[in-house]
């Protein structure tokens, strides 16, 4: 067995973190009309042995709060006596989109399409550049947490660049029984990250301005997965993890016609081509039209708004070159799963 090495303090933002040392530490992103500095809150875990410097950040979009609430619980886990390597915790990277309960910034620009930002762009990409360059570029693996955009829920699931070894291994690791190969989208966290060679995986779950318990709980123990897979923590048990299924493609199904939608199925539900997702019909009901499956595949996205309007995304649908029937069954040993962490997680932390 190879000799497990002491770690080294810690530095960011020009502050040194010591061995088995936590500290918080603020990253000024702007300051408000009134010169009131907005600070971006990191908290810094350095562990006592050597490891791997791994950065679990959330709200880039700041109306998606799941991921905060993950990196709460987090940090409230994490010993630095027990830890191998760093961890490098951000519950809110878009401060400005958080206190405006907003994905966007006050530029009206996405954070998460303007990597690695400019030091003389707009708001978005100047606060983009700041976090990359001084956060960013230190770690050496990166797990991105996000949920659906407004009136639209995700089933928990991975969206990684399976391409790339390190990050299949990471998106492996977390446990979720649907992983998306999702290409690399310019200007995100994952695509600049990814052209440095720091490995980033996705995780996607629940909705906007919404704290979604079963997501939250699937995001702690995903992480938590990766970190034993890292190294970083130990397990209290050895656990073999079920291979995930990746989805070989993904399309939204849009509204074929405006009016007010009664869904017909949810999420994770299995559908075969040609069922009906959904009614959309007229106030009166005078008119009503049915929502086909295009392809049988996987629910793992959908509108949670009943009114739509024609070309509306409705439902977002996985497609899989294994049978959709034992997805469905990874997917009802994943809920049973995550269910079974209801006291220590589900309720016991968020009422804390």
């Amino acid at each position: 067995m190879a000799k497990v090495k002491i770690n080294r303090s810690f530095t960011l933002l020009g502050e040194s973190v010591g061995v088995g040392e936590r500290k918080t530490l603020a990253l000024e992103a702007a300051k408000l009309y009134t010169h009131s500095p907005l600070n971006i809150p990191i908290e810094v875990v350095n562990g006592v042995m050597e490891g791997p410097v791994l950065m679990v950040c959330a709200a880039i979009h700041g109306d998606e709060l799941n991921g905060v609430e993950v990196v709460r619980q987090l940090l409230a886990k994490i010993d630095p006596n027990q830890l191998r390597g760093t961890l490098i915790a951000v519950p809110i990277v878009n401060v400005f989109g958080f206190i405006h309960k907003s994905r966007y910034l006050p530029d009206r620009r996405d954070m998460n399409r303007s990597f690695p930002g400019s030091e003389r762009g707009s708001l978005a990409g100047r606060m983009a550049y700041m976090f990359f360059n001084q956060v960013a570029v230190h770690c050496t693996h990166i797990i991105d947490l996000h949920t659906g955009a407004i009136h639209r829920t995700n089933l928990p699931q991975i969206r990684a660049n399976l391409a790339d070894e390190a990050t299949a291994q990471m998106a492996k690791a977390f446990g979720t029984p649907a992983v998306i190969d999702a290409s690399l989208r310019n200007g995100s966290l994952r695509s600049e990250a990814a052209n440095l060679g720091i490995p980033v995986i996705t995780y996607e779950a629940g909705e906007a301005l919404r704290f979604d318990p079963f997501a939250i709980a699937a995001g702690v123990q995903g992480v938590d997965y990766v970190m034993r897979h890292l190294k970083m923590i130990r397990g209290k048990r050895p656990r073999k993890l079920p291979e995930p299924i990746i989805a070989s493609s993904t399309s939204w199904v849009r509204a074929n016609v405006d009016g007010i939608v009664r869904a017909q199925v949810s999420l994770g539900e299995r559908v075969t081509k040609g069922q009906v997702l959904a009614y959309i019909s007229s106030p009166l009901g005078d008119s009503e039209l049915e929502l086909p499956a295009p392809r049988s595949g996987i629910i793992i996205g959908q509108q949670t708004m009943p009114l739509v309007n024609e070309g509306d995304a409705v439902f977002h649908i996985a497609y899989f070159a294994h049978a959709n029937s034992l997805v469905e069954q990874q997917l009802g040993t994943f809920i049973d799963e995550i269910n079974d962490l209801d006291d220590e997680l589900k309720t016991a932390e968020l009422n804390n």
